[in-house]
């Protein structure tokens, strides 16, 4: 089995979602080891193509990250400033007051950056409480303020125009840089822009950025073929019977392999070329079996994730998102960087 991955398709995508915010910086999302693609690879590629801003969750990931960037790397923590954290050469987005006073008692001097809550309520100052601070933290000079769209993916979702204008009113007149669109505030438009924009899961090929172009290339090994008579199972359950004399293919991945359970019984494929072979019985631990009676040879590797059988459609079979399905991927597959 192995994971392919085309840095040049994550560059053309950063490129293509910048140039729909000119007047913004566009920075590069890499948490979650680059959605499960490899940060340590993706990111100094990213730097390398000019980006200078990049935003992890945890300050661990911005730790693993440092070493392989230059120092004019911004490495925006969106968790902030969690007791205990070594934040050297990192820079917390303050969540809240005490994070505030947490953060300047202990990193005076530092760069920091404020998020605030427009209306998500998941992470962030609420305008009360951004209020109560907002000249103190203006005086400490935040490198930016930043919020998140809830619903940016649905364009003509309400919550999107009350979240804009939540923002702006917390935030007229301070004189920072903003930034408020991940990648499908970067598809809502211009005024959404502001002076920096945050793409993340646009970049690594998935929805909403519907012109983005393919990443990832999944392609999983046969290990064993064999003939399966008319009217006999196949997997854990006896969930499936043979309709006809068949040829089932077992290939060496698994849910441990972050192919998730829900694909059994989905009408998930497996693909040789564009000729697609239904995965059949169930999903298992490090196997899944599927039915090449049609093919007229059987090669030595099928295809999850290729261009017939994007991430998102492989996401709408399983019943949930892209982003899953990429963060999923599992570690005991070999990656390749082209």
């Amino acid at each position: 089995m192995g994971l392919q991955i085309d840095t040049g398709a994550i560059l053309a995508n950063h490129a293509a979602l910048a140039a729909k915010a000119p007047g913004a910086i566009a920075a590069a999302v890499v948490k979650a080891d680059a959605y499960g693609l490899g940060a340590a690879h993706v990111a100094p590629a990213l730097y390398a193509s000019g980006v200078r801003q990049f935003f992890v969750a945890l300050a661990r990931e911005g730790r693993a990250i440092r070493p392989l960037l230059p120092p004019d790397a911004q490495i925006n923590i969106l968790s902030g400033h969690l007791e205990g954290e070594d934040l050297t050469g990192l820079t917390p987005v303050l969540n809240s007051p005490a994070q505030f006073f947490r953060d300047r008692a202990m990193r005076p001097g530092q760069p920091f950056a404020i998020q605030l809550d427009s209306g998500m309520n998941r992470l962030g100052m609420e305008a009360s409480e951004w209020a109560a601070i907002r000249s103190e933290a203006m005086a400490a000079r935040p490198a930016f303020i930043m919020s998140h769209l809830a619903c940016a993916d649905e364009p003509d979702h309400p919550a999107n125009a009350a979240q804009l204008a939540a923002f702006r009113a917390m935030t007229d007149g301070c004189d920072v840089p903003r930034s408020l669109a991940a990648t499908g505030g970067i598809l809502l438009g211009p005024e959404y822009h502001f002076d920096m924009v945050r793409p993340g899961v646009g970049l690594y090929g998935g929805m909403p950025f519907a012109g983005a172009r393919p990443v990832v290339q999944l392609s999983l090994r046969v290990i064993q073929t064999r003939a399966v008579a008319s009217g006999e199972m196949v997997g854990y359950g006896a969930t499936w019977h043979a309709a006809r004399d068949s040829r089932i293919a077992t290939v060496d991945a698994g849910y441990a392999d972050g192919i998730l359970r829900a694909l059994s019984s989905s009408g998930v494929q497996l693909y040789a070329g564009d000729r697609g072979c239904p995965v059949v019985g169930r999903v298992s631990m490090d196997l899944i079996t599927v039915d090449v009676t049609d093919l007229d040879t059987v090669p030595d590797r099928l295809d999850l994730i290729c261009p017939a059988q994007p991430i998102d459609r492989l996401a709408d079979l399983a019943g949930t998102i892209g982003y899953e399905i990429l963060t999923s991927l599992g570690a005991r597959y070999p990656r390749t960087w082209r």
